[in-house]
């Protein structure tokens, strides 16, 4: 495989983890943080848009966050967006922000977390192992139609193996760390 299609291959892998820890940041531990809402879709003149487009946001207190809009009137839909989100939280609106404050996570809301930690991880893993299927396709055709031989064919396939092991075991170590920030009492 040449430097270019090894590296584009990594280039892949690499994003489908790095997609999965930006998930994975969205996901409550008990802490307040901004990541939780900053990526929130609300409603704003008919357009779905990023809460961290419409307001700035703020943790003035370890288990609180403050969403400050720039534009008054989008107070309301912001309050609809954080109650039809999956992340169990009650907007506070007084005027000029939206408080939402974060309770302490219950044995069971920490279980549910760590099986959605799971479901993530395992489609990040999903995604590295189709990266490997197309790279081994590729190494395939270029055998088929005489580019490479049969040893160099068996290099690539053991290289493109070799990096699907290792951005699998960094889904497994990422998984684990935000599994562990759950758990945490």
């Amino acid at each position: 495989m040449s430097e270019d299609g090894s590296a584009t291959v990594e280039t892949r892998m690499a994003r489908a983890v790095d997609a999965m820890e930006r998930d994975l940041n969205a996901v409550r531990t008990g802490r307040a943080s901004t990541m939780l809402v900053e990526r929130l879709q609300v409603e704003y003149y008919g357009t779905p848009t990023a809460l961290n487009q419409l307001a700035s946001l703020s943790v003035p207190e370890g288990n609180s966050i403050v969403i400050q809009p720039w534009d008054r009137s989008v107070l309301g839909a912001i309050e609809r967006a954080i109650q039809k989100s999956d992340l169990g939280l009650v907007p506070n609106v007084d005027g000029t922000v939206v408080r939402l404050n974060i309770p302490p996570l219950t044995e069971d809301r920490r279980k549910e977390l760590v099986k959605l930690v799971h479901k993530r991880m395992e489609q990040a893993r999903v995604e590295v192992r189709n990266h490997r299927r197309e790279a081994t396709d590729e190494v395939r055709r270029r055998e088929r139609d005489g580019e490479v031989g049969a040893d160099e064919a068996r290099r690539d396939h053991d290289h493109v193996q070799a990096l699907t092991d290792r951005w699998t075991a960094e889904v497994d170590r990422v998984g684990r760390v935000k599994e562990q920030e759950i758990m945490e009492v």
